[in-house]
C-alpha cells in the first residue's frame, strides 16, 4: 500500500499558516471554512486494467520482435551482405503462441507498477471521470466528517485531492440558498493552479480568505457565534 502522501503535502509551517488564515477568515463571519486533503479520490481500477493491458500489448509486440530478430541473428550468422533478413520477414516472424503469452506475463508486473504509481493511471482516465470522482468524494467528506452540522448551515469545505491536482468547494445549504455553487468555481481553478506550480499553501490561504470575504458580505458574525469546525487542516 502506498504511504499516506495528505498527511505531509503541508508542512508544519505551512500547516500553522493555514490555520491561521482559516481562523482570519472566520472573524468577522458565522461562517465555517474547513480544509481536507486526501491523496486521491478514486482508485480509478479500470484505469490500472486498461493500462496495464495496453502496456502489456505494446511491451510484448517489441519483446516478440526483438526475439524474432534474435532468431534470425543467429540463423543468418549475422547481419553480413547474404542475409535475407528484412523488416518484412521480423514481423512476419511474429507468432500469436508467443506473443499472447508475453502479454499475460507482462500484465500483472505492470498492473502492480500502475498501483504502486497512481500517476499513471490519469491519461487512462477522462476528464469527466476524474472531475465526478473529485467531486463524490469531496460530498463524502462533507459528511463524513459532519460539517453539515453547523447551527446556521454554513459549514464550507475546501477539498483538495492530491493525485488529480482537482479542488472541489462545496457550501452547506444555508450558504448555497444565497450563494450560487458557480461562485466558487474561480477560487478552486485558482487553488488547482497552485497545486500544479508548487505553491499550493499560499494559493489555498489566498482562497480561504476570499471565501471569508464572500461570507461575511452575507453571513457576518454574531455576538453569540462560536467556531463550530476545527480550523486545522484534516487528512483522510
Amino acid at each position: 500500500m502506498n504511504t499516506k502522501k495528505s498527511a505531509s503535502f503541508f508542512t508544519v509551517e505551512e500547516n500553522a499558516r493555514i490555520r491561521a488564515a482559516v481562523e482570519k477568515a472566520e472573524a468577522n463571519t458565522s461562517g465555517e471554512i474547513v480544509v481536507m486533503v486526501v491523496d486521491r479520490s478514486d482508485s480509478y481500477r479500470e484505469a490500472e486494467i486498461l493500462g496495464a493491458v495496453l502496456m502489456a500489448a505494446f511491451c510484448g509486440f517489441l519483446l516478440e520482435i526483438a526475439i524474432q530478430i534474435g532468431f534470425l541473428w543467429f540463423s543468418n550468422s549475422g547481419w553480413g551482405a547474404g542475409s535475407k533478413m528484412d523488416a518484412e520477414l521480423v514481423f512476419h516472424g511474429v507468432s500469436l503462441w508467443t506473443y499472447i503469452p508475453l502479454v499475460i506475463i507482462l500484465f500483472f508486473p505492470l498492473k502492480y507498477l500502475f498501483r504502486r504509481r497512481e500517476e499513471l493511471k490519469l491519461p487512462f482516465v477522462g476528464r469527466k471521470r476524474i472531475d465526478e470522482a473529485v467531486r463524490e468524494r469531496a460530498v463524502r467528506g462533507f459528511f463524513e466528517k459532519q460539517l453539515y452540522r453547523t447551527r446556521d448551515e454554513t459549514g464550507i469545505l475546501i477539498f483538495l485531492s492530491l493525485l488529480e491536482h482537482k479542488v472541489w468547494i462545496l457550501a452547506d445549504r444555508g450558504i448555497n440558498s444565497r450563494l450560487p455553487h458557480d461562485q466558487w468555481k474561480g477560487l478552486a481553478r485558482d487553488l488547482s493552479l497552485g497545486m500544479r506550480e508548487k505553491r499550493a499553501c499560499d494559493a489555498l490561504c489566498s482562497v480561504i480568505i476570499s471565501c471569508g470575504d464572500e461570507l461575511a458580505r452575507y453571513f457576518p458574525r454574531k455576538d453569540d457565534d462560536t467556531n463550530e469546525l476545527p480550523d486545522h487542516v484534516l487528512h483522510q
